[in-house]
């Protein structure tokens, strides 16, 4: 039943593979060429398990100690991860065991797989959801490991590659102006950026920008939800 279940969700976690296994790599260089050993990303990937949390995580180790402020940081960044447990509260039911490791390792590729697979009726769906979040999940620890061993051993210009954050927050914006009908989440936060940016300055509007964003997201939820249903 086990290896039933293994052979059905592998399958499904084959396109995560390719960007895991890339972005990872990007992660674990950049770790690299940041000062840290390959163990950091290695142990942060299998511990963290958060991308975008992941590559922030580095400017916060390389900044002063400041715990509430990477507290704050964290729960904003991963707040969403919050709306995916609601929708997995009855998929979840009668998993036994599994239901903790499903929890800790719930990213969006995982959801995504687990919230719409039609799941074969021969198939244990508790162990068909396990095996595609530990696939997923060992598929970001292999290419952040390899990205940091690889760090180590090539010589290559590196000048440049911190950008590579900035990057993927430019993408994952884009991506989600794309998949939006009705722009109202992403003009709240360049809007709110904006303004915190000139009041606070660039050292101090995060935190503030970060709170306001999810204040007005909470508050606005509905009308969001809303214009995002089909007409």
């Amino acid at each position: 039943m086990i290896k039933k279940a293994a052979r059905c969700a592998f399958p499904y976690t084959i396109p995560i593979f390719a960007g895991f296994w890339f972005l990872g790599m990007t992660y674990g260089i950049y770790m690299k060429v940041s000062g840290f050993s390959f163990i950091y990303p290695m142990l942060m990937s299998l511990t963290i398990f958060g991308g975008s949390l992941e590559f922030v995580a580095v400017e916060l180790l390389l900044s002063a100690y400041a715990p509430l402020h990477t507290l704050i940081i964290a729960l904003v960044i991963q707040a969403r991860h919050l709306f995916y447990g609601i929708s997995m509260l009855d998929k979840y039911k009668e998993t036994g065991w599994k239901k903790f490791y499903l929890i800790f390792g719930m990213c969006d590729e995982s959801f995504s797989i687990n919230y719409s697979a039609q799941i074969p009726p021969d198939i244990d769906r508790g162990w068909f959801m396990f095996f595609v979040t530990l696939f997923n999940h060992l598929y970001w620890v292999f290419g952040a490991t390899t990205g940091g061993i690889l760090g180590s051993l090539i010589s290559f210009n590196t000048e440049g590659l911190d950008f590579v954050m900035t990057a993927m927050f430019v993408v994952i914006f884009l991506e989600q102006w794309l998949k939006e009908k009705k722009h109202y989440t992403s003009l709240i936060g360049i809007s709110v950026s904006a303004i915190f940016l000139i009041l606070f300055g660039a050292d101090s509007f995060m935190i503030p920008t970060m709170l306001c964003i999810l204040c007005l997201l909470t508050v606005l939820r509905g009308p969001i939800g809303k214009a995002g249903e089909p007409e």
